[in-house]
Order: C-alpha cells, then structure tokens, then sequence
C-alpha cells in the first residue's frame, strides 16, 4: 500500500486587516458601510409604504357588495362612517388612559394628527378605487391582497365632502376591460400590419 502523504493543515483564519483612519482605504470601507445602511433604509421604508399601501386598498375590498358596484351615496356613507372613524374607539382609550393635567401621548397626538389629515384631504378630494364602476368592482374582486401593483389596474375617482354628487376620475385604470380596447380591435390591426407585409 501506498504511503499517505501528510495533510496540510487547515489555514488560520485571517485577522482583519486594520486600515489607518486617515487612509484611502479606510474612506472607502466608510462610504460602503453608509450606502448599505441608506439602503437598508429605504428598503425598510419602502416596506413600510407598501403595507400601508396594501392596508388601505384592503379596507377598500373588504367594502366591496356582494353583488353589483356601490352607488356615489352608499361610497360617500362608508368613507364617512367608517373609514373616517375608524381610529375613534383607540383615541378614546388614549384620552381615558390619561391623567388629568398630563400632556397628550405620542399615539394620541399622532391618531389625532391623523384624523385632521383625512378629514381634510376628504374635504379637498379623496381618491378611492371607483365602487362605482361595475368592471372596476368585479377586477377588484379578483385582488389576491397583498399585491399593491395590481391596483394600478383599477379606476380612481377623486370625491368630496362638500360635494357628494361629484365624481372625478382621477385614474383611469389600465385593465382592458375598462380602457375599452377590445380584442377585435387588436385583430383588425394585426390584419392590417399582416396585409402590409
């Protein structure tokens, strides 16, 4: 039998090489550390729009009827009663839970802060997907949840506290359903481009 030649020795692991503060090298490790930490920040923003993003088309869905679109009343009726109150019973709580003679909580203040900033963009024009619109609705039903691009497919109207029977489209969606471009029209073009060649 053969000998067996000896084995190396697995390598040490190697020290961390120190730079000098004032060294090239040492800018460079610095500038790359701040970048990733910006961009683990923006990802976490990013993140965190995303899910507020996704709460608020949610309540939308969830207001969905059973059957048919919403008439401009019955939105305006939801839009006031619910989703303009729907912060109310924890502001209570935050109010009850304080002394008297003690300064509002950061929570108080910022439910309070809040419901002034919805109440007046409300006011100013509140864009919502169109309940409205019956094949808005029924794409809307098709919503898995949690995906917030597919809610550009959907049409926005913009509404209004003081005007209830105003209606602005503000989106106009882009599913084909509801920009109206039909399949044929899509043929008759592709004939066309198919006589050319």
């Amino acid at each position: 039998m053969a000998p067996s030649k000896p084995g190396k020795a697995s390598p040490a692991p190697k020290k961390e090489k120190i730079h000098h503060p004032s060294s090239r090298k040492a800018g460079q490790l610095a500038r790359n550390a701040l970048r990733k930490g910006k961009l683990g920040n923006l990802a976490s923003k990013r993140g965190q729009k995303h899910n507020s993003l996704v709460d608020v088309y949610g309540f939308f869905f969830h207001a969905l009827p059973e059957e048919g679109a919403l008439t401009l009343p019955e939105l305006h009726q939801i839009i006031q009663e619910i989703w303009l109150t729907r912060y109310d019973d924890e502001l209570e709580q935050e109010r009850a839970a304080r002394r008297k003679g003690r300064p509002k909580s950061t929570k108080e203040m910022k439910l309070e802060a809040l419901k002034i900033s919805e109440t007046e963009n409300y006011r100013t024009g509140l864009e919502v997907p169109d309940l409205t619109h019956p094949p808005t609705v029924e794409i809307f039903r098709r919503w898995d949840q949690k995906e917030v691009a597919f809610i550009q497919l959907l049409r926005f109207i913009r509404i209004f506290s003081g005007e209830p029977e105003v209606a602005l489209v503000s989106k106009p969606g882009k599913h084909l359903s509801i920009t109206g471009v039909s399949e044929s029209i899509q043929q008759d073009g592709d004939e066309v481009m198919g006589d050319k060649g």
